[in-house]
């Protein structure tokens, strides 16, 4: 994929809406908004956290089998690529801070929802909402947070993401710490509920408060992504896919093909989770320097390195390294295709609800892809496919652009009307 899905002969496109009011902020407020919005994304991360570590817990309190919760698992996802596009046309009517502080509210207060369900179909209904609010949070926060990089005029989406890794791990270190104690899962998602509400409101504070142009009209309800979306999604796809298989079959595909103890296994998962937390963390400096271009085909070459010595792999240490190497080289794809879609036409909320609903399914399907084709063939299979979608991030890197830095710099660069800021 060489980005030429973004069709040069197509006539003019009309010019976007104005700016939103106050284009101009001082740098100590952008400093303010950067920090605001680096803790919408920790607060974001630690209700998924909470959530992951009573699972258990909620699976015995509601009386379901593995069939059952593998179902009700699968609603968050099913909420979220429903609700998505309503984020754009909520920021629209409320302006950017009140429509963010809006939902990450709704979000962090589903939290308590799935403890409170008795049965299958509270699960499922609960998971809904709670997928539901995930999403339009997810849309309303990264929509911020390309708008307030583009006002900074340097990376900072790899660090946001990193911030929401941080606090995925938090949350699910209280959780863990909930459920050693036996605490009521009801009592404690409830209490972590009330305090990520307080932490996110304290947050949105901070944010820059856009608001859509006079005149403006507000983006429609439901509406399929814009082409140029649908190509930086497919980028996103490759390293959500190779996420979702690694966290979910790296500790089985030690267990099961190397025949390692459980201890051995589950370092593979840890390999995994922390180079991509760490890498993003830092993955704006890089991103600043070589482009985001070169930073993805690097790491795809890196990725597809370590899908190969899983596939390879007759050592526990190199199927471990393997799943590290993965986690290296796409840790910063997500964010990057986030602030892409985001400068990808004149509906950025819009076209970024179209990256993460693509980015969401793939999420969704990669644990179950990956399952069938072991069923089929072997899990050494899976994992070519793994490597493939890999080696798609050195292909498809170049739609990742940003003409005006990029260009500025002598990196990745190509016409400026290719893209547009939004």
């Amino acid at each position: 994929m060489d980005g030429s899905g973004v069709p040069d002969a197509a006539p003019p496109a009309p010019p976007p809406p104005a700016p939103t009011s106050a284009p101009h902020f001082s740098p100590a407020r952008l400093r303010r908004a950067r920090w605001s919005v680096a803790v919408v994304f920790l607060v974001h991360g630690s209700v998924t956290g909470g959530f992951a570590t009573r699972v258990p817990w909620i699976q015995d309190h509601a009386q379901l089998g593995a069939g059952q919760l593998g179902l009700a698992l699968a609603f968050p996802a099913v909420g979220a690529s429903l609700a998505m596009p309503l984020a754009g046309r909520i920021s629209h009517r409320l302006g950017a801070r009140a429509a963010l502080r809006l939902l990450l509210a709704l979000w962090t207060l589903s939290l308590a929802l799935p403890a409170l369900s008795p049965d299958l179909y509270g699960l499922c209904g609960a998971l809904l909402v709670y997928g539901a609010t995930a999403g339009m949070a997810d849309v309303a926060m990264n929509a911020l947070g390309v708008e307030t990089e583009d006002r900074l005029g340097k990376p900072i989406m790899s660090g946001l993401h990193g911030m929401w890794s941080v606090g995925a791990l938090l949350g699910s270190a209280a959780g863990t710490a909930a459920a050693h104690a036996a605490i009521d899962a009801r009592l404690h998602l409830a209490v972590a509920a009330v305090v990520s509400t307080a932490l996110g409101a304290l947050a949105c504070q901070g944010v820059l408060d856009l608001r859509s142009a006079a005149g403006e009209h507000p983006p429609p309800r439901f509406a399929l992504p814009p082409k140029s979306a649908l190509i930086i999604g497919a980028v996103g796809f490759c390293a959500v896919f190779a996420e979702g298989a690694s966290l979910d079959w790296s500790a089985v595909y030690l267990r099961d093909v190397l025949d390692t103890d459980a201890g051995l296994a589950a370092a593979s998962t840890t390999a995994f989770t922390c180079t991509m937390a760490a890498v993003r963390l830092v993955g704006d400096v890089v991103v600043a320097r070589f482009g985001p271009v070169r930073t993805v085909r690097a790491g795809g070459a890196l990725a597809t390195a370590g899908g190969l010595l899983i596939v390879l792999a007759r050592h526990p240490a190199m199927a471990v390294t393997g799943f590290a190497l993965i986690g290296l080289g796409i840790a910063v794809v997500v964010p990057l295709a986030f602030a892409a879609a985001g400068r990808s036409g004149p509906a950025p909320s819009q076209a970024i609800a179209g990256v993460a609903t693509i980015t969401y399914t793939s999420g969704l399907i990669a644990p179950s892809a990956i399952g069938s084709i072991a069923q089929a063939t072997s899990l050494t299979g899976s994992f070519l496919l793994v490597t493939a979608l890999a080696c798609g991030l050195v292909l498809g890197a170049r739609v990742l652009r940003v003409p005006g830095r990029d260009a500025a710099a002598g990196r990745d660069a190509v016409p400026a009307g290719e893209l547009k800021r939004s």
